[in-house]
């Protein structure tokens, strides 16, 4: 998935435990070979990148139907793909489609590119379409079996998965307070430092300043949707990774970042992203709307946030006389 990936581990002293230092420090190891399994495991199933992941294998065989035509055909993806394709569907249907994984050809044609898919040039992927596009994500059959009506790339919603697989993974070695990050995203469990919250940076995505606020969590994930990262030039302008489903476009939604904090990290991927799509002006109603946690900087470079996340925050660093 492209993302540094690091975890910071919380032991109490062995007689608060009745475990030696050594016994910790084994839980800790195997707990971190233990995220490294599901991180790699998730990069074998779901990369776009990776020319011979599962999902690049169903990708061109979807992609292969409709160069002849065909309508393509049902597949058993293994349970880890499988899951991730069944919440990327539930994702973009509870969000009424502002959630679509289906944009791989989309990026593609902006330069964003991935794995080839098709057989001549890249014509399948990036004819028009529809918008907003009429198919569903998948098409179940029985409990095992699937299809996808078009290509789709799990890049935000798969890393929040995985997240949340390796955290299960941390926890079923016994390990409880612990920090999972994987580039931006991030997994804050059990108590921090001191027996207190995890204090967390949102980096400033205008780059004046190393993070923006600081926030206090517990038992929660942190997501970010940004322009900052994966930013390219595509023929004379300045093109983003963030596409709004309904124009096939880089949003442009007067928003520089979004980021939402709740107790699963794959949705707090998925509210984030729907929220920038939101845009401005509907941010704020929005997000109150559904009681999320959410902090955005808009493009002259204000932040705002909901009550929910106010009440995590710690500092501000415009209140702090640290911005212009």
């Amino acid at each position: 998935m492209g993302s540094p990936l690091r975890l910071t581990v919380l032991q109490e002293g062995p007689s608060s435990t009745g475990r030696s230092t050594a016994e910790a420090d084994a839980d800790a190891d195997a707990a971190w070979l233990a995220t490294v399994t599901v991180f790699e495991a998730a990069e074998a199933a779901m990369s776009r990148f990776r020319d011979t992941s599962e999902l690049t294998l169903i990708n061109r065989a979807v992609v292969e139907a409709v160069e002849r035509g065909d309508q393509p055909g049902f597949v058993r993806p293994t349970p880890m793909l499988r899951r991730a394709l069944v919440a990327a569907d539930r994702a973009h249907r509870s969000t009424a489609g502002r959630f679509d994984p289906r944009v791989i050809g989309d990026l593609d044609r902006l330069g964003y590119r991935g794995a080839a898919l098709a057989t001549d040039g890249d014509a399948a992927r990036t004819a028009p379409i529809m918008r907003p596009d009429p198919l569903p994500v998948i098409v179940r059959h029985g409990r095992d079996e699937l299809r996808l009506p078009r290509p789709v790339d799990l890049g935000g919603i798969g890393k929040g998965l995985t997240l949340r697989w390796a955290a299960d993974a941390i926890r079923s070695h016994g390990i409880e307070a612990f920090l999972l990050e994987a580039g931006g995203d991030i997994v804050a469990s059990g108590v921090g430092p001191d027996d207190d919250a995890w204090s967390l940076g949102i980096e400033d995505p205008a780059e004046r300043e190393p993070h923006v606020v600081t926030a206090a969590v517990t038992d929660a994930a942190v997501a970010t949707s940004s322009i900052a990262v994966n930013r390219w030039t595509s023929g004379d302008r300045t093109v983003h990774h963030l596409i709004d489903p309904w124009t096939g476009e880089p949003a442009d939604t007067g928003l520089l970042s979004v980021t939402v904090s709740g107790p699963d990290p794959a949705w707090a991927e998925v509210w984030s992203k729907v929220l920038f799509l939101s845009g401005r002006t509907t941010i704020a109603s929005e997000a109150r709307s559904r009681g999320l946690a959410a902090w955005w900087v808009t493009d002259d470079r204000s932040l705002e946030m909901t009550p929910a996340a106010r009440s995590l925050t710690t500092w501000v660093a415009s209140e702090a006389g640290r911005s212009g």
